[in-house]
């Protein structure tokens, strides 16, 4: 309770006492006891004793006075009121005495008539205020129960307390999964309601409560109750229900007036609990059989119905005292215990459909089916408090949400828990589990999902919001996976690739807790007995337990576990021999010994199981001592480049019996060539020399890959013990196979590796050479796996902190500049939007150049890919000028015109002030000159430098290097530039920044002023880029990619690009790229079987950074600092309509692209983010930075876009492949789960054969399937899934055809996928109704037949389809392939531009607007409904039934794409309804609400779009029922009852901002927005949703809401 109800309810009690003692009130108690029968002298003769039995009170009866009659009443009580002349006190005090005779008298039928003819006379004079009388009678009458039940078992159903905690009731006994109501302790959603205090509480005799009926206990004497507890139960409940009876008779005659909104809200509330609570009167009952019998007597019964009387009154659509919706979020229809009455059933029943009507217009179609892809970077929608910014950008969307009864989007741990096996909601998780063990997600992803097993939970772990599987759900997943790869093997399909990725998957998994080990270990051995002996013929899953044995959870599972013997028992009971097995096979020899191995290992840890173990496999383990011994003998060392298969495969088995050893000669390998001394750099005046380790071939990937895991974990452990601290450098050799076992286990060995160094050594970072050892192996080995492990944002918070660290500090360029090179790319590698500084506040820690590409990306990013999440987009204003605080850069105006609108609108306004700093440059010009001078000139004065350095002002630093462009006269041997490059050496790494930004613009500036001495522009720009190739090639004095940065950022200036195109024409850049492709060999930097050529430090990097440093470089190199300048030089060519410069820049660069780490992501983006504005020519000449074939095209895309003919739309086939590529490698499968169909082992694309048609055969795959490579083969984008859905949409962005001929076409497949699909079946000469229902669909339900329902089916199949056995292809049915298809081509749509949507929306409209019934005035009204209701059915029913709609495939596939979009882009959705509008029929306003509805929720963080969103939709009501609306057939409003109930739905949820609980209010925005919109809507809506407008008056929210009831105004 607030502060001012808290005040309220004080002075309210405080005046109910002085009306204790008002002068009146006697005389009024006096006046009641008299026309009830109850005078002072009988009264007193009652209290002071008790008659001794019934003949003497009936005698005591008869002798009492007869009391006057009623009509006399009015007459005497105006006589007391004629006595006082305060009449509102006079009222308050009569209000006080009959809310105390009430409760008092109910149980007196007489008595109790009489106060109903009183309250009804009073009322008549204007001596009753109801909206004061009734809340206080209610208040009473729940300390009256409160009272009686004392002594009990307590009754807080009826208690005040409990009317403010549950107010608008949340469910007392809520089913498993329908945690609507998840507050544990939900407050009231009209707190102000029941803070309302009763004036009559004190007044009440508590004594008085134990006499309200005139049955005495004597009267029960005869009924068998055992004790005098049930009697006391009995007439504690016949009193509650007299007095509930007598409230409901008075507020029903008080709901003949008009009460207040909070009047009605409170009885609404009472009458609820009284219903919901119904069954716990009987407090301190015995349970006995008598009780489990009882059935409610008929007091029980009339009250009951009395309080049903109410509730339908306070909701009826007449009066409309209190919303219908009120009773679908109250949970009665959940009460536990439902008494056998036709009243309240009837109730219930109507509570339950208008529920599931309200429900529907929640979720998009397709609900059921929705799985993620990892298609979209989501953004988790509700912004949680008290988390840093960057906390809050790392959360995601739960990726599988479970609808609650009404239809809310639910997620979290409790949610999960509460998903039966078996129903529809586990079938789903399943599938979304199944397709991340195919698809491999991020460990990043598995963490945010995933619960930990409750056996590894600690007590001191809380909720877990974001997951949503439970570990028997991935129990089962991971079974499932194991069945499908083993059939895969018995298949004979090779597909070693994919057991390796799953054993990392698997020991991830294992080591997170995250499976049970000895319930998983059951399961899988209670499938094999049940039916997979014949699928365990190998002994792959014998290798799997191999690989996780010594995980410490496992461990302890074999050796503490209660269940320790039988969970060896069955280990060792999936051991299988392969007498087949392949000698010279190292995978066979593996799987051969693999038993032995993991019997020697059971034997050590634990005595006890030793007697189950198999001995002829314990003595097997003597061959791989003896081999291991032949191979170790003496001082031969093994030879890794030269092992045979053999050697291999039992290198690989010691690897499971002997880790430590086989680490120890791996590493002696890598050390092996011992570490001689290296010369110090040439340009030290030392003789320091340093160890460095000679050279040898790194360790092969086809090795590395069969380590077992708990070798990887100790190699990769020494690696960094000898990459990080030991004495000498390290060589290439190692830090490669280091990277290459990172790359091998992305899941279980990644590491982020500055919080790791710091843990293990916190001094290790400072040591010489770590840092940049860290930094380069980061910037050109592991920044893809990064970015998979979703760290990029991370890392480039822990690199910011190095460059913030050495800005300004004197010297350090070497590692300055790496770390901004690093994070540049890291820059370039975000998908999603970025925050700039972790916690978000002041300005960033980045350099100038590192602000102006983050602006950059942020646009690509926006434009490209969208804003996930609304909260981001009011982040952005603050994110620009933390970024532009320390700098004064603007953009040209043809680079703004490409950037989205939200980030123009923001830039635009700034101002250029480069005239500014021109004239700042000409003030300090003399100045500037003299000191160049007295340091360039060939005769300075050498002492001259320090002097300089030490005093120079800073103003005047920043322009030595235009100080000496402008002495050089185009002629560098007039310069002194030994000294130059001493003192930009001796500058801070920011301050020769500066220089170069100055430096261009000084030089710009002198270039558009030379010709005006007559000099041609051709000759000066030969002379400055000579210049310039002196400054970065002769004498190495600048970073060459500062200065291309710095020319690209002022291509406002028409020089400035053609000096980069010059330099990047220059010989010497082209040599010195070519000679890094060839000194790096192929960019797949793992196949590297040679042995490593170390560059010279010098040669490498150049004078100005490698100065001082004498630590050798690993992979660093001056022209790899280019790999991320090219793309931004392509970017501006292209801007700047500069295409033949473009092409000729990617052309030339295009085999030194290969080596960039994301040169597929910047092919997807170039091509998004230019869309339509790029000629074919250059289109094609972009596709070709990729590398073709590892790229899954579609086979006949390079016919469509090479094309010399006349550009012409592919055909239909073309579009349908790509989306059938989607549905067989993106979409998650609909496979089952059980044993016997957990897929096909044939399938190349691992789908399952749900119900085939017999007679045909799937392809067959003769190899790995694409989607199972390993991650180093794909770590751009990084899954098979991603790359075949990135693939799809540079496809279409690459096609010579517009974005509407594209989406005109996915839409006509999409429209008439179905008979497309059954057409194409019946080639199988398969009758459609043959098809078989796979067993994860939910069942139809029945269609209807009318002819206006059979109008609109869909019933055309695309005509360009000419594949047969087009099905066959997806290892589904029509059935469900059909709505698979609809799925993919939303997820396919919802990555591509904006363009796109907007077509897509014109296209869905005019389908929609074409169907001919919308428009038919001669269907009646019910027919409309049924056609509306029948064209949106869920394609996935419709399709099993063949009874597809044009209609219900559109509006499927917008929510489909709905579903993946980021909510920025969500905005142009309102589009549909402009191409829609004016809206003339309820049939079209229905499907109206059945498109954008679902978008609200969805929306419940994004409060301003939200708005938006819901003033369309009202303003299309507004369309059908505003005041001058003519619809063809006149509507009752009460039609859309189920639009209305769904309006206060979720406005609840947005201002919740989630799942809606007792205590959610609609926002006051919202409240005005639909007030506004109330005004032109006919009288009969208005009405019905009165209590949505923010008057407080009219409404019981309004009234209730805590800003709206402190500003009534």
């Amino acid at each position: 309770m607030d502060q001012s109800q808290r005040s309220s309810s004080l002075t309210a009690v405080s005046t109910s006492r002085a009306y204790q003692f008002h002068p009146a009130r006697a005389a009024i108690v006096n006046l009641f006891d008299l026309y009830l029968g109850r005078s002072n002298r009988l009264k007193h003769e009652d209290s002071a004793r008790e008659p001794p039995n019934k003949a003497q009170k009936r005698v005591l009866a008869i002798n009492r006075e007869l009391p006057p009659r009623n009509e006399q009443f009015l007459l005497d009580f105006e006589q007391i009121q004629n006595q006082f002349s305060d009449h509102d006190q006079l009222r308050a005090v009569t209000e006080s005495v009959l809310i105390s005779l009430v409760v008092q008298c109910s149980g007196h039928v007489p008595r109790a008539e009489f106060l109903l003819f009183a309250l009804r006379s009073l009322c008549s004079i204007g001596y009753i205020n109801w909206d004061t009388f009734l809340p206080s009678l209610l208040s009473s009458i729940s300390s009256a129960e409160v009272s009686m039940g004392q002594g009990s078992q307590a009754a807080p159903t009826v208690s005040t307390t409990n009317l403010s905690q549950s107010g608008v009731l949340p469910s007392s006994n809520p089913v498993p999964n329908s945690s609507t109501f998840q507050s544990s302790n939900p407050a009231s959603p009209l707190p102000s309601v029941h803070g309302i205090s009763s004036p009559a509480q004190s007044s009440i005799d508590p004594s008085s409560c134990t006499a309200l009926s005139p049955i005495k206990s004597s009267d029960l004497s005869g009924t068998g109750l055992p004790s005098a507890v049930r009697v006391n139960s009995f007439l504690r409940n016949n009193a509650i229900s007299s007095l509930r009876q007598l409230c409901c008779k008075i507020i029903v005659s008080g709901l003949k007036f008009d009460l207040k909104p909070v009047t009605h809200a409170d009885i609404f509330s009472h009458m609820l609990n009284w219903m919901v609570n119904w069954d716990q009167r009987q407090q301190g009952m015995e349970e006995s059989e008598n009780m489990k019998s009882w059935r409610p007597d008929k007091a029980l019964i009339e009250w009951l119905h009395s309080c049903l009387d109410v509730v339908w009154l306070l909701v009826e659509e007449n009066k409309c005292r209190v919303p219908f919706y009120e009773l679908l979020r109250s949970g009665l229809q959940f009460i536990d215990n439902i008494p056998d009455d036709e009243a309240l059933f009837t109730l219930i029943l109507e509570i339950h459909r208008r529920r599931d009507m309200m429900a529907m217009h929640m979720q998009m179609l397709d609900q059921h089916l929705h799985s993620p892809t990892f298609g979209t970077q989501r953004i988790f929608s509700q912004t949680m408090q008290n988390i840093s910014g960057e906390a809050v950008a790392s959360l995601r969307y739960s990726p599988i949400t479970y609808p609650s009864v009404l239809g809310e989007p639910l997620h979290g741990e409790d949610i999960a828990s509460a998903i039966q096996r078996g129903t529809r909601d586990w079938e789903r998780a399943m599938r979304c589990i199944r397709h991340a063990l195919r698809t491999t997600p991020s460990p990043d992803w598995w963490k945010r999902v995933l619960l930990v097993a409750p056996g590894y939970r600690s007590s001191a772990q809380g909720l877990s919001p974001g997951a949503v599987f439970t570990s028997e759900m991935i129990c089962e997943a991971t079974i499932d996976r194991i069945f499908e790869l083993l059939k895969l093997t018995n298949s004979e399909i090779h597909c070693w690739q994919e057991w390796l990725v799953f054993s990392d998957i698997f020991f991830f998994l294992m080591k997170s807790g995250c499976i049970d080990f000895a319930d998983f270990v059951a399961k899988l051995f209670s499938r094999v007995t049940e039916g997979g002996q014949h699928v365990l013929r190998t002994n792959h899953v014998t290798w799997l337990f191999a690989q996780i044995i010594r995980v410490e959870l496992v461990m302890s599972a074999l050796n503490s576990d209660a269940r320790k013997v039988e969970t060896t028992r069955k280990i060792i009971s999936f051991h299988r021999e392969d007498k087949n097995a392949d000698p010279n096979n190292p995978q066979s020899i593996l799987l051969d010994f693999i038993s032995s191995c993991q019997n020697l290992r059971i034997w050590s840890l634990n005595t006890t199981t030793r007697e189950y173990l198999n001995s002829e496999q314990l003595q097997k383990g003597k061959q791989i001592d003896e081999w291991w011994r032949q191979a170790s003998k003496g001082d031969r060392m093994v030879d890794y480049m030269n092992m045979d298969d053999k050697s291999i495969g039992m290198f690989w088995v010691v690897s499971y019996t002997m880790a430590q050893p086989a680490c120890e000669t791996v590493m002696n390998w890598l050390t092996s060539a011992g570490a001689p001394e290296l010369s110090s750099a040439q340009n030290l005046q030392t003789n320091e020399r340093i160890m460095v380790m000679r050279e040898v071939s790194p360790l092969p990937m086809s090795l590395l890959s069969g380590f077992s895991m708990n070798l990887c974990s100790k190699l990769a452990y020494q690696m960094e013990e000898s990459l990080f601290s030991g004495q000498a450098v390290p060589s290439i050799a190692l830090a490669e196979t280091y990277t290459r076992l990172l790359l091998l286990a992305p899941h279980s060995l990644f590491r982020s590796h500055f919080n790791h160094l710091a843990q293990r050594n916190p001094s290790l970072l400072s040591r010489p050479g770590v840092t940049l050892l860290v930094l380069e192996i980061l910037n050109y080995r592991l920044l893809p796996l990064y970015r998979y492990q979703g760290k990029s944002k991370a890392l480039m918070y822990d690199v910011t902190k190095i460059i913030s660290a050495l800005k300004g500090k004197r010297g350090d360029h070497r590692v300055f500049r790496l770390a901004e090179n690093l994070c540049m790319n890291l820059i370039f590698s975000l998908r999603d939007f970025f925050f700039v500084k972790r916690e978000g506040k002041g300005p960033t820690e980045f350099t100038e150049t590192l602000n102006r590409l983050a602006v950059v990306t942020l646009a690509i990013l926006i434009k490209t890919r969208g804003i996930a999440d609304a909260d981001h987009l009011l982040y952005l204003q603050t994110m620009l000028e933390q970024t532009m605080a320390t700098s004064q850069h603007t953009w040209s105006e043809k680079t703004l015109r490409y950037f989205p609108p939200v980030l123009r609108e923001v830039l635009i306004g700034r101002i250029d002030k480069r005239g500014v700093a021109i004239q700042a440059w000409q003030q300090a010009e003399t100045t500037v000159i003299n000191q160049c001078n007295q340091l360039l000139s060939p005769s300075a004065d050498p002492t001259y430098v320090m002097t300089y350095i030490s005093h120079s002002f800073p103003q005047h630093k920043q322009y030595l290097c235009a100080g000496a462009w402008i002495l050089m006269q185009g002629h560098p041997e007039s310069i002194n530039c030994t000294t130059l490059a001493r003192v930009l050496r001796e500058f801070s790494p920011e301050e020769v920044t500066a220089n170069i930004y100055t430096m261009v613009d000084v030089l710009l500036h002198h270039i558009q002023i030379e010709p005006q001495h007559g000099h041609s522009t051709q000759d000066i720009l030969l002379k400055v880029c000579a210049n310039l190739s002196f400054f970065v090639w002769t004498q190495e004095l600048l970073p060459l990619d500062i200065l291309l940065l710095a020319f690209i950022d002022r291509d406002d200036d028409p020089n400035a690009l053609r000096i980069v195109i010059s330099l990047l024409d220059r010989q010497e850049l082209q040599q010195r790229v070519k000679l890094y492709c060839i000194s790096r060999g192929s960019p797949e930097h793992w196949l590297h079987s040679v042995v490593f050529k170390r560059n010279e430090l010098q040669k490498a990097l150049g004078n100005h950074l490698s100065w001082k440093d004498r630590y050798p470089v690993f992979f660093d190199d001056i022209a790899a600092r280019l790999l991320p300048v090219i793309p931004l030089i392509v970017y501006r060519l292209i801007e700047n309509d500069a295409v033949d410069q473009a092409d000729r820049v990617l052309a030339m660069y295009s085999p030194f692209l290969a080596y960039h780490p994301l040169r597929f992501t910047f092919v997807r983006d170039i091509l998004a983010y230019f869309y339509s504005h790029l000629p074919n020519k250059l289109i094609v000449r972009i596709l070709y930075v990729l590398d073709i074939s590892k790229i899954p095209f579609s086979e006949s895309f390079p016919q469509h876009i090479s094309s010399a003919g006349p550009v012409m739309c592919p055909p239909m086939d073309y579009f349908a492949t790509l989306l059938l590529g989607l549905v067989n490698n993106v979409i998650p499968s609909l496979q089952t789960s059980k044993s016997g169909t957990a897929g096909d082992a044939s399938s190349s694309s691992m789908r399952p054969s749900h119900n085939k048609a017999p007679g045909t055969n799937p392809p067959v795959a003769t190899s790995a399937p694409e989607s199972q490579k390993a991650f180093y083969q794909i770590q751009d984008p990084g899954t098979y899934a991603q790359l075949v859905l990135e693939t799809a949409v540079i496809e279409l962005l690459s096609l010579p055809v517009s974005a509407g001929q594209i989406v005109s076409s996915l839409v006509q497949i999409v429209v008439n996928i179905q008979p497309t699909l059954i057409q194409s079946s019946n080639n199988l000469h398969v009758a459609p109704s043959s098809m078989g229902q796979g067993s994860a669909l939910p069942t139809s339900p029945s269609g209807g037949s009318t002819d206006s329902l059979n109008a609109g089916r869909s019933n055309t199949s695309v005509s360009g389809i000419n594949t047969p056995n087009f099905v066959s292809r997806s290892g589904y049915t029509c059935q469900q392939l059909s709505s698979l298809m609809i799925q993919a081509c939303g997820l396919l749509l919802a990555q591509l531009p904006q363009e796109f949507h907007g077509q897509l929306y014109l296209e869905a409209s005019r389908i929609i607007k074409e169907t001919w019934w919308l428009s038919d005035a001669t269907r009646s009204l019910g027919e409309l409904n049924s056609a509306v209701g029948y064209s949106l059915m869920d394609p996935t029913w419709a399709a099993q039934d063949n009874t597809s709609t044009a209609i219900g495939n559109t509006v499927a596939l917008l929510h489909s794409l709905f579903s993946n979009l980021p909510q920025e882009w969500l905005e142009g959705a309102h589009v549909i309804i402009k191409h829609l509008r004016p809206v003339t029929s309820v049939a079209m306003l229905r499907i109206v609400f059945r498109i954008i509805g679902p978008l609200l929720p969805k929306l419940a963080n994004a409060h301003s779009l939200f708005c938006k969103t819901l003033s369309s939709l009202l303003s299309v009501m507004v369309d059908v029922f505003g005041k001058n609306s003519q619809t063809s057939i006149p509507v009752e409003a009460a039609e859309i009852a189920d639009l209305i109930d769904f309006l206060h739905h979720v406005v609840h949820y947005e201002g919740q901002g989630g799942p809606v609980v007792a205590s959610s209010k609609p926002r006051q925005e919202v409240l005005a927005i639909i007030g506004r919109a109330l005004e032109n809507l006919r009288p009969d809506v208005q009405h019905l949703l009165s209590h949505l407008k923010p008057d407080t008056t009219s409404s019981i929210y309004a009234a209730t809401h805590p800003k709206l009831v402190q500003n009534p105004a």
